[in-house]
């Protein structure tokens, strides 16, 4: 039988690291991997792909992503890639003018580093937009800023209690300044308006197609819920599986209401079985446990340090109560729901472990595949508790370098030990562990050769500071394959994640062969190519 599909010219990289040069593909999977004697399949109706030097290589995966929030921050005021408090506020001056006709200004993205100790004022959005509601988040979506109408219309004023998962920043007077962290964005977020059904859909086929460009053929969607204002996913998710516009494959991760407990499970079992259709489905719970390191809700076995470097009274939040965390854990685990921890702090990466290890304990084996993201700080002893317990390691390796807000932000208040504890990449896969890879898109770039770069070097693209943490570095080819076959395997897609004969051919042409060249040059890689089911999805110009 004659290839639909040939590529020729290879490299090719394969499952146990051997080189091949040619692949065919026939009616959506591949079914040959070599040499020239692959060539042999091509018929008058194949398509030939001259790989020319260039890397073919499984599609990449992202393990952790938030799509339909990101692209409709694209289509809002989108604050991504400023770095100072004066671009930031002018790019929300001329979004303003530019949108009079929007009751509220949304959209996100900025970063804590450009404002003093990361808490911008409301002062300066009332300087650019006095009489309409402004609601920010920044990029890392645990903090929101608004102006003094927003506050207004959400009755907060200086006698607002702090919730209790969350805080609102004040002056040296008590009022409010025009940050609220965690929890305590819902106080606005609630009243923003939502995003109708065909904006939703409409932000997901913008943002599958930025992911397709960059070699994403499929992701695991970390928040299928309402939460802080953003929409429920799911009705896009679905629409698109339905209508054949959702070409990537998608897992949502249910979401787990913090402030609720086991009454919620039966609503997920239905939850379940009513979003899932074609290549979107929802077998997943996110159970978000903490927060992050640099606004101090991450939560810490040991306090937190002042800028004096002495302890403080604060080791973060614990949003789950983890003394009945692993009850739930054990009850989704036996209804067979994979659990997707959001975990940056030490103690709330041991609260997940300890659960997952009370499930093992009272279920047994299970091919449920828990992961835990983010992994920003992770006590010594536990790295050897993920490959003992099967639990996967989520990593977003573009946070492991030094940059402003980690400089500035978090090694200061975290002190030298717990700063060497940091996004342990190497100790875990030395350990045994099992890597897949993410962005969390919008808070970083979804670009995951930007994130294999920083995993391969710990430094930032472009880079020339010192090397964060050298001994957590990992090999290139490690780095690749966490970004594929190591979130495949927590996308439950075995069939994808690898070019081996029988998978199905969800596949990327990067413009070069980056095992070829120095580590320091990676993230000038690109996508040339990129297909799923042997259907090609995008094609960079000239390719």
């Amino acid at each position: 039988m004659h290839a639909d599909l040939l590529f020729t010219g290879g490299p090719v990289l394969t499952p146990d690291g051997r080189r091949a040069t040619a692949v065919a593909v026939t009616g959506g999977r591949v079914t040959a991997v070599g040499h020239d004697e692959v060539r042999e399949l091509a018929g008058p109706r194949t398509e030939v792909v001259d790989l020319a030097g260039r890397l073919l290589l499984p599609g990449f995966q992202d393990a952790h992503v938030h799509p339909v929030p990101a692209g409709l921050e694209m289509t809002q005021c989108d604050l991504s890639g400023r770095t100072t408090a004066e671009d930031t506020v002018a790019a929300v001056r001329a979004y303003a003018e530019a949108n009079p006709e929007r009751e509220w200004i949304l959209g996100g993205g900025w970063s804590m580093e450009a404002f003093e100790g990361g808490t911008p004022t409301k002062e300066l959005l009332d300087a650019v937009v006095p009489d309409r509601s402004v609601y920010l988040p920044n990029r890392d979506h645990h903090g929101a800023w608004v102006n003094s109408r927003a506050l207004e219309l959400a009755g907060i004023d200086r006698n607002t209690p702090d919730p209790a998962d969350g805080r609102i920043e004040r002056d040296a007077s008590g009022e409010p300044s025009g940050t609220l962290q965690e929890g305590a964005m819902q106080l606005v977020g609630r009243l923003t308006p939502p995003a109708g059904a065909a904006d939703r859909l409409a932000a997901l086929l913008h943002a599958q197609r930025h992911l397709h460009a960059l070699g994403i053929t499929a992701w695991q969607d970390a928040l299928i819920g309402d939460f802080l204002g953003m929409d429920d996913p799911a009705g896009a998710y679905l629409t698109a599986a339905r209508d054949g516009s959702l070409t990537a494959r998608v897992t949502g991760a249910l979401w787990w209401d913090r402030e609720r407990g086991a009454e919620q499970i039966p609503e997920l079992v239905e939850k379940r079985a009513a979003s899932s259709h074609g290549r979107f489905r929802a077998g997943t719970v996110k159970l978000m446990l903490d927060g992050v390191a640099e606004n101090h809700t991450a939560a810490l076995l040991d306090p937190y340090l002042d800028r004096c470097g002495c302890a403080t009274a604060n080791r973060g939040k614990s949003f789950i109560d983890p003394a009945q965390l692993p009850k739930y854990v054990t009850e989704l685990d036996a209804l067979g729901f994979q659990c997707h921890f959001h975990a940056l702090g030490d103690r709330a990466v041991r609260d997940a472990l300890d659960a997952v290890e009370a499930a093992r304990a009272a279920n047994g084996p299970s091919d449920n595949r828990p992961h835990l993201a983010h992994l920003q700080v992770i006590h010594p002893d536990d790295v050897p508790r993920f490959a003992r317990l099967g639990a996967t390691a989520n990593i977003q390796p573009l946070w492991a370098a030094h940059e402003p807000q980690m400089d500035e932000l978090t090694i200061p208040f975290l002190g030298p030990e717990r700063a060497a504890w940091q996004y342990p990449f190497g100790a875990l896969l030395r350990s045994g562990a099992r890597l897949a890879a993410g962005s969390d898109w919008p808070v970083s770039s979804p670009d995951p050769l930007q994130g294999i770069h920083v995993a391969v070097n710990r430094v930032e693209p472009g880079g020339t500071g010192p090397v964060f943490l050298p001994d957590e570095r990992l090999s290139l080819t490690d780095a690749l394959t966490a970004y594929t076959a190591g979130s495949a395997y927590v996308n439950h897609l075995d069939d994808t994640g690898r070019v081996a004969v029988g998978a199905l051919a969800d596949l990327v042409v990067l413009d070069r062969d980056p095992l070829a060249g120095p580590p320091e040059a990676i993230a000038e890689t690109s996508v040339a190519l990129t297909y799923v089911e042997g259907e090609r999805v995008y094609a960079a110009a000239g390719a």
